[in-house]
């Protein structure tokens, strides 16, 4: 299939976005690096564009002209090449689930560790099966009940990487105490299950759960639910926003770097882990009849 079809996949654009910052660094033109490799310039830019593929053998070649010779760098950039047409699990479910969800889920794959704060829900690597379907027909207003149910499937299904073998992702979530009191009339037993969920998962060693009491001091997450998402090196760090019309994404250095802070202090307005394992079991003992 020639170049000029490739699909601009997330990673095929977070590898081209690292090409061209490597090569700026180095001073070099498009068409000087093109020349050096062998191309066009115009290969060049479908290449940084993400509008064409990067043969993977070709990176290190690249990036020794660059003058970018660590091993890490050089290495995370031939396995990003090497996956960078690859879709995921979640092309199965079609256009239910929006680019914008593909890309977080892309991303989520990928990622080293998660930080989220979650105001009125509990977030969707901690929900249960019930729950996600409940939440999602209730936030997903354009959706039929068939798409609602993909929706949730997708959701659960996207739990796999808090237990992969390989480098499960390392999960930081604050969730507000007056999302834990939800109550869902057609299903009493719902959030009995929920509680009882989060308590399993505060035993796995790679997820650490904060409950924010209705008790607490000002703080930033008051404005709202968010995630940071951070990977291994050389890749940045980026938030992303969730709201009634889907997400979107923050990826410049410093305006991460504010949501960055922003959960910092979050954490420390939030209970101490241990106390908000004990309140999640109070909750729970409560809700028990």
């Amino acid at each position: 299939m020639p170049n000029s079809r490739a699909v601009p996949t997330l990673r095929r654009r977070r590898l081209g976005e690292a090409l061209r910052k490597y090569r700026r660094e180095a001073g070099m033109s498009m068409a000087v690096a093109g020349e050096a490799m062998g191309w066009d310039e115009s290969k060049m830019s479908r290449i940084e564009n993400a509008k064409a593929r990067m043969p993977p053998q070709y990176v290190a070649k690249l990036l020794k002209l660059y003058g970018v010779t660590e091993p890490g760098v050089v290495s995370a950039l031939i396995d990003l090449a090497r996956d960078a047409g690859k879709q995921g699990w979640w092309r199965a479910y079609g256009d239910v689930v929006p680019v914008a969800y593909k890309d977080y889920l892309t991303l989520e794959s990928d990622a080293e560790s998660a930080h989220i704060y979650a105001p009125g829900l509990i977030p969707g690597l901690l929900q249960t099966g019930a729950y996600a379907r409940e939440i999602i027909a209730a936030t997903a207003m354009t959706h039929t009940t068939e798409e609602v149910m993909a929706l949730a499937e997708v959701r659960k299904t996207r739990q796999a990487i808090l237990t992969r073998l390989d480098r499960p992702i390392k999960l930081w979530a604050v969730i507000h105490e007056a999302a834990l009191h939800q109550r869902f009339a057609a299903h009493p037993s719902l959030m009995r299950e929920q509680l009882r969920h989060l308590l399993d998962m505060i035993e796995l060693p790679n997820i650490t759960i904060q409950v924010m009491p209705l008790t607490a001091t000002p703080h930033p997450g008051m404005l709202g639910l968010f995630h940071v998402v951070r990977f291994p090196e050389p890749w940045p760090t980026v938030a992303y926003l969730e709201n009634i019309r889907g997400g979107e994404f923050v990826e410049g250095t410093e305006d991460v770097k504010l949501f960055e802070t922003a959960f910092e202090r979050i954490v420390a307005a939030a209970l101490s882990v241990d106390d908000s394992g004990e309140t999640i079991r109070d909750l729970l003992e409560r809700n028990t009849p």
